[in-house]
């Protein structure tokens, strides 16, 4: 099972904004608080943004080497739709939107979100609870 996520970014305050927003709507509880970082955590596993004083470069580059994206799961297309929605209030530009909301393919409904520092996120309609597909 992952542990922790850690994600070195090239501004704290934008970085809270956005990933706390969104982590928030997608049921993290603030976690930890210390001058260069924060972290959100739930069921046991933990994401960081930190603004690390030994970062080498001045910004993220998702088509580099390393990482591309985090996916989470969304309980339904509605909720991957309202936090599209919400989203550029937050910091965050939908991306793909030529194809959206199936940007990954004609089977899965998602959306892909870039923030202001060139992190991508994709939110992928999953089922509910009770088993019922909610993608389309």
């Amino acid at each position: 099972m992952l542990h922790h996520i850690e994600l070195w970014v090239p501004d704290l305050g934008r970085a809270t904004r956005s990933w706390g927003w969104l982590l928030g709507e997608l049921g993290y509880q603030s976690f930890q608080e210390w001058s260069d970082g924060r972290s959100w955590a739930l069921d046991g596993v933990y994401i960081v943004v930190e603004q690390s004083p030994a970062m080498t470069a001045p910004s993220h580059d998702r088509c580099r080497p390393g990482l591309n994206h985090l996916a989470f799961r969304v309980i339904g297309s509605e909720r991957v739709d309202a936090l599209v929605a919400a989203a550029p209030e937050h910091g965050w530009t939908l991306m793909f939107t030529d194809r959206h909301p199936h940007a990954g393919g004609t089977d899965q409904y998602a959306g892909y979100l870039e923030n202001e520092d060139g992190f991508e996120v994709e939110l992928v309609a999953d089922r509910d609870r009770s088993g019922a597909s909610h993608t389309t």
